[in-house]
């Protein structure tokens, strides 16, 4: 896992070099394409700043990515920043998740729910090519602390969703509610598997045991496909381990999520789709006749320079100064869950993430509300209460909260 990490000229210099290949609107005689630079009476490109604000000179160039810049083609009136975003599915595939010399396909979604929903949806029409399957004899397995992405994706499909229990202390996948799955699923005539795991759930930054669940589907004789949810995880799970089970090492993953806007900091609108090369041909609209390249994706048109933002913020840290960075992001909350173990506080962590979740009975709704703690559910029955450590939890907000927790806990 390494990639170099760029000085601001250099990024400045890629990226202004970008925009010059793409096509300018204002020196091209164009009539054909239904875009355009910004407005300029808001948004005005003769800012003196500009010239040192490579991000927001890309918002107001506005690059049109639509389709998928990993394949042969795409539209040539953007071609300088898509180069950028292709660089960018390279590192995230090669060096986060450990691709080797496999290639890959992905692009930058507009969240982590669309990337989740391009990868059950990919799947789905794999099954149904490959294996010439009916919708309704695909089913998608997940846990129940999965994101609401899933269910969304399995509404929006017509694809039947079965959801596996979680043990309450551990929110280890149990293997009975498998078997219970896949059972069931078989009864309503399921004969192919859409499986998600969870590289760090929302509420509680667990990790499924992937090992150890495909084993259980491995012994059903289940016909089963993996994508990763790591929308959270991804930015800070494979830079606090050594274990390469969640990565393209490992056979039985297909692809991944990410989410930029989370720990990487990046503006909304960058979750990042990855899949083995291959799978993206599934998801080829073939009526997007005049869109050069065609389209592959669930958005259609996007934001480039949203592209160039998490590109940005990769080529700025660099692997070195990233992994220094999750470092100190988990040394804070290592010092967080010591305090609360001297305080015989209940929680749950796993120890590579960076979110911890309290159980309710020790918080009250006051105190969650004066720290802005999030319920497992906005109900009056609150069983969990997360913090999530990042770069804006300062040591002394830690503090002033468990000095405010300290007085709640007179009565244990």
């Amino acid at each position: 896992m390494y990639w170099e990490s760029y000085s601001h000229q250099k990024i400045k210099k890629i990226v202004f070099d970008a925009l010059e290949q793409n096509l300018d609107y204002r020196e091209k005689p164009v009539l054909g394409l239904p875009a355009s630079y910004l407005d300029t009476e808001v948004f005005y490109n003769d800012a003196p700043f500009l010239k040192d604000a490579p991000f927001l000179s890309a918002l107001i160039a506005n690059p049109n990515h639509i389709g998928c810049h990993t394949l042969n083609e795409s539209e040539a009136a953007f071609e300088g920043t898509h180069k950028i975003e292709k660089e960018l599915i390279d590192l995230c595939a090669k060096q986060i998740f450990e691709g080797g010399d496999e290639e890959f396909d992905g692009y930058v979604a507009s969240g982590g729910t669309e990337a989740n929903i391009q990868a059950i949806w990919i799947l789905k029409r794999y099954f149904e090519v490959e294996f010439n399957a009916k919708p309704n004899e695909i089913g998608v397995v997940f846990s129940e602390d999965a994101h609401y992405s899933m269910p969304k994706a399995c509404n929006l499909l017509s694809l039947k969703s079965y959801v596996s229990k979680v043990d309450d202390t551990t929110r280890r996948v149990t293997k009975s509610s498998i078997e219970t799955c896949v059972e069931n699923a078989k009864r309503d005539g399921i004969k192919h598997f859409i499986v998600i795991m969870n590289m760090s759930t929302t509420m509680f930054g667990s990790v499924d045991n992937i090992n150890e669940i495909t084993g259980w589907l491995d012994d059903l004789r289940a016909n089963y496909m993996v994508h990763i949810d790591g929308a959270f995880g991804g930015y800070i799970y494979p830079f606090a381990t050594e274990n390469l089970d969640y990565t393209f090492q490992n056979p039985k993953i297909n692809s991944f999520t990410l989410d930029g806007h989370k720990m990487l900091q990046s503006p909304y609108g960058t979750g990042i789709y990855l899949t083995r090369k291959g799978f993206m041909d599934y998801a080829l609209t073939e009526e997007a006749n005049y869109v050069k390249g065609k389209d592959y994706t669930l958005v259609g048109s996007r934001s480039g320079a949203n592209a160039i933002a998490v590109w940005m913020i990769m080529r700025t840290y660099g692997s070195d100064g990233w992994k220094a960075k999750i470092k100190q992001l988990l040394s804070k909350t290592d010092r967080l869950c010591g305090n609360l173990d001297e305080r015989g506080v209940e929680y749950f962590r796993n120890p590579k993430m960076n979110i911890v979740t309290i159980r309710g009975k020790y918080v009250s709704t006051s105190l969650a509300k004066k720290y802005m703690l999030v319920p497992d559910s906005h109900g009056s029955d609150v069983k969990w209460w997360k913090i999530v450590v990042m770069d804006h939890v300062r040591q002394g907000v830690i503090d002033s909260f468990l000095s405010d927790l300290d007085a709640e806990l007179k009565p244990f």
